[in-house]
C-alpha cells in the first residue's frame, strides 16, 4: 500500500517534524545514530538500510556500524553517543531502565536536545511501524 500517497497530509506531517528536528541544532550523527538503533530494535529493514548509509556519509566507519548492535560491550562510541543510545533504547523498550538513563543524559545535554532527541527516537518509531505495517516489500 502506497501510505505516503494515500495519507499524504498526514505523513506529510511526519516528515516535516523529521525535518525540522533534524535542523533543531542537535548533532545530526546522533540522530542519526538513534535512528539507526531504533530501526534495528523495531527491525525495520528498509530504515536500518537508510540510516546506515547516512552515518556512513557522516563518516562513520563500517566497522562501528557493525558495532552498533553490541554497542555497550565496545568502546568504539564515545560518551555522548552511548549516553544516546541507551536514550533510544530505553525510550523504544519502554523499560523501567529509561529513568537511570535520563538522570544521565541530563548530565550532558540541554533540556532543547533531550526533547529534540525523544521527538526523533518516537517518531522514528512510528515511522518503522508504518513502514513495516504498510509498505509493499523492500
Amino acid at each position: 500500500m502506497n501510505y505516503k500517497e494515500i495519507a499524504k497530509e498526514t505523513i506529510g506531517y511526519l516528515y516535516k517534524a523529521h525535518s525540522s528536528i533534524r535542523k533543531s541544532g542537535i548533532d545530526e550523527k546522533l540522530i542519526a545514530l538513534a535512528e539507526l538503533r531504533v530501526s534495528q530494535i523495531n527491525g525495520c529493514a528498509y530504515c536500518c538500510s537508510y540510516h546506515a548509509k547516512e552515518l556512513l556519509n557522516f563518516g562513520f566507519e563500517q566497522d562501528i556500524i557493525n558495532r552498533l548492535p553490541g554497542w555497550r560491550h565496545t568502546k568504539v562510541f564515545d560518551v555522548k553517543q552511548k549516553l544516546v543510545l541507551s536514550w533510544a533504547e530505553a525510550v523504544t523498550y519502554n523499560n523501567n531502565d529509561w529513568q537511570e538513563a535520563r538522570e544521565k543524559i541530563f548530565q550532558h545535554f540541554t533540556e532543547r536536545e533531550i526533547i529534540e532527541l525523544t521527538s526523533s527516537i518516537t517518531l522514528m518509531n512510528t515511522l518503522n511501524k508504518l513502514r513495516i505495517t504498510l509498505a509493499e516489500g523492500d
